[in-house]
């Protein structure tokens, strides 16, 4: 990055919701709500604004045919040809929209807007749908479950500006649907490991989008297929995690996809038998420790410590007796934020949407 920028501290909401006041052993301080600030929202904008319309370094991971494929990521990708790869911009973009959102004031909200007006537009998106024609798998199932992500802020964000993109995204969406329709029946097994193609992540935010727009077919799909990968695993190996290279976690992943397909008490059964060691106060989990920041791997595990605390954020919050559970969150929030505004641009160019989407489900 150009310019170096250090996080200070989050306004610290000390309240415990009223659900959790009897039901956990920690204090209100230990289970406070993380609050993003107006501060902190001017300082981690300045993320993706400064690398979403950055051509290079660019990762294209994409497949040769012939030498007609080997062209500059702009025009292979003229909508998310920022941010180092396609899914690292895309859930760029996420960011702003969310936090425009959340701080319509913030000081380059109109930059922000331009900049999304720019790469979202009609004529891009045909661009991007060209590529998908080619090369309909590209970016399954993390870069399609971010996509979806952003489209669904879109479709929640109160604003012209937002008609206007959701309208100008939506082919690529209608795309990404259609590419879920058709993979998941033939997935046999799931892919369970803590980078991009872990599938109950792919899920999870897919599953968010179909529910907000009511997409009948994709949910029915996602829940049949999530009750066929999951519903009989029990005691998943935490001790196993994390991974070197790991951002997200394969248990808690799991746990987050199934929280949402199953009824409460349903899920409490099955959390019982797939993680027991949740349900214990006394239960702590590790932060993933990064030792070089400017290994684009090794950072990874930054990730993993946002990761964890959005899974273990929406357990808390919709299970009173998992309460102590969000101080864990807050602890792997707090270890990592501070290291993602610098010039490390390995972990800058995405770890910021990381970090906006735990504080999000913070609360």
């Amino acid at each position: 990055m150009k310019q170096l920028f250090t996080i200070l501290i989050l306004l610290l909401t000390c309240c415990t919701p009223d659900k959790q006041k009897n039901t956990s052993t920690e204090t209100a301080e230990d289970t406070r709500i993380l609050q993003l600030t107006l501060k902190e929202a001017n300082r981690l904008v300045r993320l993706p604004l400064e690398c979403m319309q950055t051509e290079y370094p660019n990762k294209l991971s994409q497949t040769l045919n012939d030498s007609t494929d080997i062209q500059a990521p702009q025009k292979l990708h003229p909508a998310f040809y920022g941010c180092f790869d396609w899914h690292s911009s895309v859930h760029g973009h996420w960011m702003l929209v969310s936090l425009l959102k959340q701080f319509p004031d913030m000081a380059n909200a109109e930059e922000a807007r331009q900049k999304l007006r720019g790469n979202i537009s009609e004529e891009n998106i045909r661009g991007e749908i060209a590529y998908f024609d080619k090369e309909p798998s590209y970016e399954r199932t993390y870069g399609w479950a971010w996509l979806l992500k952003l489209a669904e802020e879109l479709h929640t964000w109160n604003d012209p500006l937002a008609r206007e993109l959701e309208g100008n995204l939506q082919p690529l969406t209608d795309v990404i649907i259609r590419g879920y329709l058709d993979f998941l029946p033939k997935l046999n097994y799931p892919i369970r490991v803590g980078e991009h193609t872990n599938t109950a992540f792919g899920l999870t935010f897919a599953y968010d989008y179909a529910k907000t727009v009511n997409h009948t077919e994709l949910l029915e799909l996602i829940e049949k297929r999530a009750r066929d990968f999951y519903l009989s695993d029990a005691d998943c190996p935490m001790t196993w995690e994390p991974g070197g290279f790991d951002f997200l976690s394969p248990c808690l992943e799991e746990a987050d996809i199934m929280r949402r397909i199953l009824p409460k008490e349903e899920f409490r059964g099955w959390l019982q038998k797939f993680l027991p060691q949740l349900g214990k106060s006394s239960f702590r989990l590790e932060q993933g420790k990064v030792s070089d920041r400017e290994d684009g791997k090794l950072v990874h595990l930054d990730g993993v410590n946002f990761s964890r605390a959005w899974c273990l954020y929406g357990i808390a919050k919709d299970f009173p007796e998992y309460g102590h559970l969000r101080k864990m969150a807050n602890d792997h929030v707090l270890h990592s934020l501070p290291n993602i505004v610098d010039n490390n641009y390995e972990g800058t160019h995405w770890l910021g949407s990381f970090a906006v989407y735990a504080l999000q489900t913070a609360h």
